[in-house]
């Protein structure tokens, strides 16, 4: 088949296909993601258009039973090109100059064009019509899943945002939907008959500054775009369950300060601070077993772990919000980050500064976080190296992933914490290094201040 390359290995595959938005690249797919590096950097053309930026992808598929090959895509065009012979085709090539898309996309351009010169109304016609185009564009993405059903993007759309508040809120895919590689892999795959048996996709090129992504890291695909779609398109396959929907194990909470008032606890990493969407077992939930009416006063990340308060009243709680409101809550954090070449720790010792990146939620992409200094939100944290991995780290202000993001941004310190698979790497059974080991805090009651500390697991 055109598009399917060998894929030599005594490698079983797995028994269940890949969870696309969570998942750790199976050792088939890093095997084939090589061989599509080995191409790209082989052919300058792409390899130029590449080197700005793209995500691309492999499909391993099982052509006759025992064996096996792998599909490639990328991310929407590649040098203004959907039809690279070594990558599978579009679902739908708008993309063909005399095609109905782009003769409708010439006249809407001639008409807004019209409209701005001679400043008529036309300009409500030209969006209308773009709109009207966008939609059609929609209905001819037809996409298969599993069972062999086919649906079009519009209405798979539809049924997945079925709520009417949801679908008010969504009413059409954003643009580029359909187009990411997962889709196109799977398409193709269900067209000639071909058994999906894992997919990955994997970053080429400079790192984004606003998305944070790292040259040849893999990454799930986009909730926002892509998680309607695959949800559709993996009906009727054996998939591996979403990580969010099992229950998580039952860890020890050890308690490291306790008053009549409030309670110290050491979070281990990998326990929810709050109850999740799917997941009730927490922190919350285990002190409201052991003191009814008790409330976390602030949260970590599922995979930080470290020191939490927990208020045994309303009354303790209210006043460490307000302390925390006043900014009159200090808390160091320590992270083991990515390593450096040699030449580049020479220059990191005793290294201490401030970072201000402002902050803001991936709507496309949550629970991911975007860099953004026009609609973010204020983001600064002071850091200390204690040596050439290890950062202490003092957050003014408490954005989500926060310490993450400043950490790998190449405007912070430009290294990813260990572990950290949103926005780093993360090997299979490593955990998050990044831990909340001290704070401090006036008691709400005694007016005592508080100092507590606690040393992480990543450093016994």
């Amino acid at each position: 088949m055109k598009y399917v390359h060998p894929l030599e290995s005594r490698i079983a595959p797995p028994k269940r296909f890949t969870y696309p938005f969570a998942y750790e690249p199976h050792p088939l797919c890093q095997l084939a993601a090589k061989a599509v590096q080995a191409y790209i950097a082989s052919h300058e053309e792409i390899l130029e258009d590449a080197d700005k930026g793209k995500m691309f992808g492999v499909l391993v598929v099982e052509m006759s039973p025992g064996q096996q090959g792998f599909l490639a895509a990328y991310s929407g065009l590649l040098a203004g090109r959907n039809d690279w012979p070594y990558f599978v085709p579009p679902i739908f090539d708008a993309q063909q100059p005399d095609g109905y898309f782009k003769t409708q996309e010439r006249e809407i351009s001639r008409i807004s064009r019209s409209s701005r010169s001679s400043r008529d109304s036309s300009d409500f016609s030209s969006k209308q019509l773009s709109q009207e185009l966008q939609t059609w564009l929609f209905h001819q993405y037809r996409l298969l899943n599993a069972r062999g059903e086919v649906k079009d993007l519009i209405d798979i759309w539809q049924e997945y945002y079925n709520r009417p508040k949801l679908l008010r809120k969504y009413p059409l895919p954003p643009g580029g939907t359909g187009d990411c590689c997962a889709p196109k892999l799977l398409q193709y795959a269900y067209q000639q008959g071909l058994k999906p048996l894992c997919m990955a996709e994997f970053w080429w090129g400079e790192t984004t500054k606003t998305e944070l992504r790292h040259h040849l890291n893999y990454y799930p695909a986009c909730r926002g775009k892509c998680k309607p779609v695959l949800t559709w398109m993996l009906q009727g396959l054996d998939v591996d369950p979403d990580p969010e929907s099992l229950a998580f194990e039952r860890q020890e909470l050890p308690v490291v300060y306790e008053d009549e008032w409030l309670l110290v606890v050491n979070k281990p990493s990998g326990l929810l601070s709050a109850p999740g969407r799917v997941e009730e077992y927490s922190v919350e939930t285990i002190m409201q077993e052991r003191y009814p009416g008790s409330m976390i006063a602030h949260r970590l990340d599922m995979a930080t772990s470290g020191l939490l308060i927990v208020a045994k009243t309303l009354e303790v709680y209210r006043n460490l919000q307000e302390q925390f409101v006043k900014h009159q809550v200090k808390k160091k954090y320590l992270a083991v980050l990515e390593s450096l070449d040699a030449l580049e720790k020479l220059d990191i010792l005793d290294k201490r500064g401030t970072i201000s990146l402002p902050l803001r939620p991936d709507p496309m992409n949550r629970p991911r976080q975007l860099v953004d200094p026009e609609h973010g939100k204020r983001a600064v944290t002071d850091y200390e190296f204690l040596s050439d991995s290890l950062v202490a780290l003092w957050p003014q202000t408490g954005r989500t992933h926060q310490l993450r993001i400043h950490c790998a941004h190449p405007d912070g310190l430009g290294r990813p914490i260990v572990g950290d698979e949103l926005y780093g790497t993360r090997e299979k059974g490593q955990r998050l290094m990044l831990h909340a080991a001290e704070i401090w805090f006036h008691h709400p009651v005694t007016g005592i201040n508080m100092h507590l500390s606690v040393a992480p697991d990543f450093q016994n």
